[in-house]
């Protein structure tokens, strides 16, 4: 064990023996994670794990206590690491020559696997540039190699993570794909939270979502582009694609718009927004059924930036990841496959509040009636309408933008 490793496990024993009121060995906090793991063979038998993977998967196991999302004894509450798409301005995640560095290599993958990706396309109806941009984003179309062992991973997030029913019944699945030998032990890489694959499956999603495209009679996710992809065409699917709608709409907002319409609950067809003064951002004729297709307004910089009318299959595509921003990403470096176009209109250069001011400004639009959403720090669609709405009641400028003046005026406000 890493020395890092052997103080952390340190600090948690003698917490524990602080509270027991006893001495407690060196080693009781990895005891206890090996009786923990023990525990769980008669679940994992009922899943269909094989002893010898159960005993093979869990010899010698320890767990990562440097992982985030933990609750230890002696070490303070942690959260999730702070994720890009929560934190950053769009001007900073959708950074032009990243867009355009992938959408090159992108197109040079769609003639690589064209028929591959017409086959998906065809028993899916889910366009190969979609998939191929989710396979860009999650592993840089597998050039980035995921840092963590994902039985390690799961394991300790069963045994002293926030969410460890979830992770409890991930790491017995995580054992059953190794069992039937899609996978092995070594070559299941994961992130911190678990995910694995080239498209980034909990091992749940594996068996609710995974397709074996190749036909060699497993799915693998982790070598098999064509499985990898077709697994994300069918959790797509799953979560509700329409076929042959497209994710976004970019438009020019009215200058007198009404940003707090930006919820997903505010919804019109495409051609009503039309002509109520949106304008496409790229003149372009649409289809009748295109223009009777209903959307909602997104502005992920309040007034201010891009706007766009989004579709059933702009959500679809955040229940992939729940984040505005990575949808952007996504269905934009889907676009610049084929069309080549960056935004119509730039990114402005508007600053992100702190995540405890965002909670902060969430705390008190609740206080006052205005927001009855997560606190999370995270300010999403539904927080930038409910800013939106403070602003019209205390008749600020209506931008839907947190920024410290707002925060200011919100905590003052009774």
């Amino acid at each position: 064990m890493h020395r890092t490793s052997i103080a952390v496990a340190f600090a948690v024993v003698s917490a524990l023996g602080f509270w027991m009121g006893a001495p407690v060995p060196a080693r009781a906090a990895d005891a206890g994670f090996t009786q923990f793991v023990a525990s769980l063979w008669p679940e994992a038998k009922e899943a269909g794990v094989p002893r010898a993977t159960f005993d093979a998967v869990t010899a010698g196991l320890e767990p990562d206590y440097k992982l985030p999302d933990l609750i230890l004894p002696g070490r303070p509450k942690t959260g999730a690491p702070s994720q890009a798409e929560f934190v950053q301005v769009p001007a900073d995640y959708l950074k032009e020559a990243r867009i355009d560095g992938l959408a090159g290599y992108g197109r040079k993958l769609m003639q690589q696997y064209r028929p591959t990706l017409d086959a998906i396309e065809r028993r899916f109806g889910v366009p190969a540039p979609v998939v191929l941009a989710i396979w860009g984003r999650e592993t840089d179309y597998g050039r980035y190699k995921l840092p963590y062992d994902e039985i390690r991973v799961l394991a300790t997030q069963a045994y002293v993570g926030r969410r460890k029913d979830q992770y409890r019944t991930e790491f017995i699945l995580a054992m059953k794909i190794i069992a039937e030998g899609a996978v092995t032990r070594q070559g299941m890489r994961a992130s911190w939270a678990g995910a694995t694959g080239l498209t980034q499956f909990l091992p749940s999603e594996y068996y609710k979502h995974g397709v074996d495209f190749d036909g060699d009679g497993k799915v693998d996710i982790w070598r098999s582009v064509p499985d990898a992809l077709a697994s994300a065409a069918q959790q797509l699917v799953n979560k509700g694609w329409k076929s042959g709608v497209r994710w976004a709409y970019e438009v020019r907002a009215p200058a007198n718009v009404d940003c707090t319409l930006g919820v997903p609950e505010v919804q019109k067809p495409i051609g009503e927004w039309l002509r109520d003064g949106f304008a496409l951002a790229r003149p372009q004729k649409l289809t009748a059924a295109e223009l009777a297709e209903p959307a909602s307004l997104l502005q992920p910089e309040g007034i201010y930036g891009p706007a766009f009318l989004t579709t059933k299959n702009y959500f679809v595509i955040k229940e992939y990841n729940f984040s505005d921003l990575y949808v952007l990403f996504v269905g934009h470096l889907a676009d610049r496959m084929t069309s080549g176009q960056p935004f119509a209109t730039a990114w402005s250069a508007s600053q992100q509040l702190r995540t405890k001011d965002v909670e902060a400004m969430q705390r008190g639009l609740t206080r006052l009636g205005l927001y009855n959403d997560k606190v999370d720090g995270k300010a999403g669609m539904l927080t930038r309408a409910a800013l939106g709405a403070y602003q019209k009641s205390a008749r600020l400028k209506l931008d839907c933008w947190p920024s410290e003046s707002v925060l200011r005026s919100i905590e003052a406000a009774r």
